[in-house]
């Protein structure tokens, strides 16, 4: 009933830039908080940074400064902006957000994921 759809991974150099996008399409009333997560392989999934539906943002130590969420909410889409990448962020990134129903239900969504490798 309702999907998120990453885009924006691929590959990049060590200091590099890349932008992620999630894009939440189906049954959407209004969604609440928006996130980014990611997963190396042998790694626990780990927070990168979040973002309520007003604004307030929160990241992972080892983000701040680097990375930036935001999210535009005509377009049911949140964004990772990611700057001076190293390797240790290569990881598969993931959205997820807390959809709201008509009746104010709370689902949270997932998105498949979208592969960040930084290497030279």
């Amino acid at each position: 009933q309702v999907q998120l759809v990453e885009s924006g991974g691929g590959l990049v150099q060590p200091g590099g830039s890349l932008r992620l996008s999630c894009a939440a399409s189906g049954r959407i009333f209004s969604i609440s908080d928006m996130g980014w997560y990611r997963q190396a392989p042998g790694k626990q999934r780990e927070l990168v940074a979040v973002i309520t539906s007003g604004g307030t943002t929160n990241y992972a130590n080892s983000v701040k400064g680097r990375f930036t969420i935001s999210r535009d909410n005509a377009k049911n889409t949140v964004y990772l902006q990611m700057n001076s990448l190293k390797p240790e962020d290569t990881a598969v990134y993931s959205c997820n957000a807390h959809i709201l129903d008509v009746l104010i239900r709370v689902t949270i969504y997932w998105g498949q994921g979208t592969q960040v490798t930084v290497s030279s």
